[in-house]
């Protein structure tokens, strides 16, 4: 179970500021544990602390970077069972996806302590005319200051990884405000990161309401803004975040794409599927959305989908049957379910699933929506999937095409020229070949284009972000 309260983390500090923030167990709806909440002042501490460490985090070695992360992974470990039972709770993510979160937890620590100790830089041949005879250039990366972190409340855990690990691989101290739904676990990393002998100011987690955090944005001392959510907040923070860069993971309504030649190997394709539409109930950006499927296999494979969506276990996420647990709120749930009867209203039917319970929405499936409805253009973020056949495949790349989005797109194809011609075409940031749009390994670069976001995440990427480069002319006589 959780902690009765968790302290928020103020350059390194445990801080029992408060109890102002109650956070939910998201099946039952009971307050699960107080958690504190940073006001400005704190937070403006914060950042001070931030920009006073930097002189001290020039000089923190690669070698001990590379010794607090390493900390953190054999502390995750040994914490891994409470890191999942905490994810549970706090996010109603099922225990066996929270567990499995856990795992890509410390498989992203590791690949940056990795990282750590090979950020190079490169010599620079300059003599490329006689004027520049006897000269060298030679390029290294440097920190690039204190980072604002913002992190979401699908991936509590594994998306804030993403940005605290490189950060502390490339030697910037950060600031970061944990999702206020599902604090905890960023909390859990911050008690662990306090253990170790990062410089005092190298890093606070400050658990704070959206509408009292503009500092994370507006404030001029960050250097890089980094923020993964729902694009129309994404957006509206880079247009309030001055000269500093941004990077922003935003949303998608992601697509997988199956070909003709799919027909020996439907079970498959169809466990995937459903996998990448209805795991942790639908909240992942990069979750199948669309399904095109061509006409040759269309009919089977809708059966065998319909069959395994009926079969999903809905229930208690902390029950280890259980492959559908409660959406994040029931307002969501809400919005969701409202989409999904504007949809039916407009021609769509429902193939499998469409009831919905408070927080809970079973996976549902539903063909002939139409491409004008907001259950197809927008991120539906929930365990809804729609089919839809196609004849030409290329037709079916601009049908992923028209979106707005662009995050990660799946191809189940037996032809390496339709798995070129879809890398070549797809308007997204990554194209997967045989499995779903939802596959991540966490030292892949990962990101997207369009309204899906700018920049890339992936350590070694992170890293490059949050570094600059800085260039040594060196003349060889004088």
């Amino acid at each position: 179970m959780l902690q009765k309260t968790y302290p928020y983390y103020l350059a390194n500090v445990a801080v029992a500021a408060n109890t102002d923030l109650e956070v939910t167990d998201k099946f039952s709806g009971e307050v699960a544990t107080r958690v504190a909440m940073a006001d400005a002042t704190a937070i403006d501490k914060a950042i001070g602390h931030a920009v006073d460490v930097m002189p001290a985090m020039r000089v923190f070695p690669p070698f001990k970077r590379q010794a607090v992360l390493e900390h953190c992974v054999k502390r995750f470990r040994e914490r891994y069972d409470e890191l999942a039972l905490a994810l549970c709770i706090e996010a109603g993510k099922p225990i066996n996806d929270s567990k499995g979160e856990v795992t890509r937890l410390i498989d992203t620590f590791k690949v940056a302590a990795e990282e750590s100790v090979r950020i190079d830089g490169e010599i620079v041949n300059l003599e490329i005319s006689p004027r520049a005879k006897g000269y060298h250039g030679y390029v290294k990366r440097v920190p690039i200051g204190p980072c604002s972190f913002i992190s979401p409340f699908n991936f509590p855990l594994n998306l804030t990884a993403h940005k605290v690990a490189p950060a502390i691989a490339a030697g910037v101290p950060f600031v970061l405000k944990p999702a206020s739904r599902t604090p905890v676990g960023a909390l859990i990393m911050g008690e662990i990161l306090a253990e170790t002998d990062l410089p005092k100011g190298a890093f606070s987690i400050l658990p704070a309401h959206r509408d009292g955090a503009d500092l994370f944005t507006t404030d001029e001392r960050f250097k890089l803004l980094s923020f993964t959510g729902s694009p129309a907040v994404g957006w509206e923070l880079k247009k309030k975040a001055g000269k500093k860069k941004v990077i922003l993971e935003l949303g998608g309504n992601a697509a997988a794409i199956v070909d003709g030649d799919q027909g020996e190997k439907l079970d498959y394709v169809v466990d995937r599927l459903a996998f990448g539409a209805f795991y942790q109930s639908g909240q992942s950006c990069i979750g199948v959305q669309r399904i095109l499927v061509h006409a040759k296999v269309y009919d089977a494979l809708r059966e065998k989908l319909i069959a395994k969506t009926k079969s999903l276990v809905m229930g208690d996420p902390k029950d280890e049957k259980t492959f559908v647990g409660p959406m994040i709120s029931e307002s969501e749930s809400k919005r969701l379910a409202g989409w999904m009867e504007s949809a039916v209203q407009a021609g769509a039917k429902i193939v499998a699933g469409g009831n919905v319970d408070g927080a809970m929405f079973e996976a549902t499936l539903l063909e002939g929506v139409k491409r004008d409805t907001d259950l197809y253009r927008k991120e539906a973020f929930g365990p809804v999937a729609i089919l839809e056949r196609f004849d030409d495949f290329g037709a079916a790349l601009a049908t992923v095409n028209d979106s707005d989005f662009g995050l990660q797109a799946g191809v189940f194809t037996d032809s390496l020229a339709h798995a070129h011609r879809a890398w070549d075409e797809l308007d997204v940031g990554g194209v997967v070949i045989n499995d779903v749009p939802s596959f991540r390994v966490d030292n892949m670069p990962y990101g997207g284009v369009k309204d899906s976001g700018l920049g890339r995440e992936g350590v070694r990427y992170a890293i490059e972000d949050m570094t600059e480069i800085r260039l040594m002319v060196m003349r060889e006589t004088w």
